[in-house]
């Protein structure tokens, strides 16, 4: 009897399959992301840990209940003056531990896209805890919006937690190197995915934020990370979904070309919005996923002379029409501050 319903289940799962129906996607490992429902529980649990990972004027206004600040957005308390990653793990273990997190200690991360596009940061934060082997990570769907959408309250008190001793164990295939990407981009090393988490116009070279404008040879798909949000409405709260929010059924639309076992980098302007896709890319069960911290910052203006694609050939900033656009607005600042002395002073008369 068995045998006969699983295969008739077989036989129908096949036809609907013919007829274009599909289940809906599923999150490989769902419990990297936690909603706005499922925190609350955790107010106030001592092994849990709530992040906040907007800037410290924001936090004092109002944060989640029970969240901790590292006293400036994540991005920045967590990599150095360059925005590289700290080389000394040390400083990781010193900072975290410092905050009240251990390697026992859930931590959620979250941040806010209406006023703040600190969403980025949160992920930040997700990748850099992962690259030091803490596996007890979760970042807040849609952030602090669907935190106060979900009808629930903020605080301005500020809450610091006793002191816990944090030791890294670092993931070191978390992190590519500029050294993997030129491989990449020369040929060097094959079988790894590249994705461009930048906007279209960056990765055809229209927009140059770097020396040189284009993007890494070998790239295999250009996703830019604003278009993976969701905008649909919440079936619970019946709002419209503020950017931020990730669902299985989109995300999973954008990568579905891509081979889930195989080694599948993330790379952008500085390294902070390809942590949203390596945020993505482990949500939807990809084996070997990494995030390439260095970006086209480095990569785009380095002096080893990167190989560099774009449709029209490399594009190079233009410093000479930029300072002479700024020449331009110091001389009308100036004649500016003119008008503002003569109008002064003659309402002083």
């Amino acid at each position: 009897m068995y045998k006969r319903y699983s295969i008739l289940l077989l036989i129908v799962a096949f036809l609907l399959s013919l007829t274009g129906y599909s289940q809906a996607a599923q999150w490989a490992n769902p419990e990297l992301l936690l909603s706005a429902k499922e925190l609350k529980k955790h107010i106030g649990d001592p092994q849990w840990v709530i992040l906040d990972c907007r800037d410290l004027k924001y936090y004092a206004k109002g944060h989640i209940p029970g969240a901790i600040s590292l006293g400036k957005r994540c991005k920045k308390a967590l990599r150095d003056s360059t925005s590289r990653v700290f080389k000394d793990i040390s400083k990781y273990e010193r900072l975290l531990g410092k905050v009240g997190i251990d390697n026992n200690t859930h931590v959620v991360v979250y941040g806010e896209h209406i006023k703040t596009d600190t969403i980025k940061d949160a992920a930040v934060a997700f990748w850099i805890l992962e690259y030091l082997g803490h596996d007890k990570v979760h970042m807040l769907n849609g952030g602090i919006d669907a935190w106060v959408n979900a009808g629930y309250s903020l605080t301005p008190e500020p809450t610091i937690l006793p002191q816990k001793r944090f030791k890294a164990r670092v993931v070191k295939s978390r992190y590519a190197s500029t050294e993997e990407i030129v491989e990449i981009a020369t040929g060097k090393k094959k079988g790894v995915q590249l994705i461009d988490a930048r906007t279209p116009k960056e990765h055809k070279g229209a927009d140059i934020r770097a020396i040189k404008g284009g993007h890494i040879p070998n790239t295999t798909i250009n996703i830019s990370h604003k278009d993976t949000f969701d905008r649909s409405k919440d079936p619970e709260t019946g709002k419209m979904r503020d950017n931020g929010f990730l669902s299985p059924d989109r995300v999973a639309e954008f990568y579905k070309t891509l081979d889930k076992n195989k080694r599948t980098i993330a790379y952008c302007q500085t390294g902070t919005r390809s942590t949203l896709t390596y945020l993505e890319l482990r949500l939807l069960g990809f084996k070997d996923p990494a995030n390439y911290d260095d970006s086209w910052r480095v990569y785009g203006s380095s002096f080893e002379n990167y190989p560099v694609a774009a449709p029209n050939g490399p594009q190079y900033y233009n410093f000479a029409k930029v300072n002479k656009t700024l020449k331009k607005l110091k001389k009308k600042i100036k004649e500016l501050e003119k008008k503002i002395e003569e109008l002064t002073s003659k309402e002083k008369e």
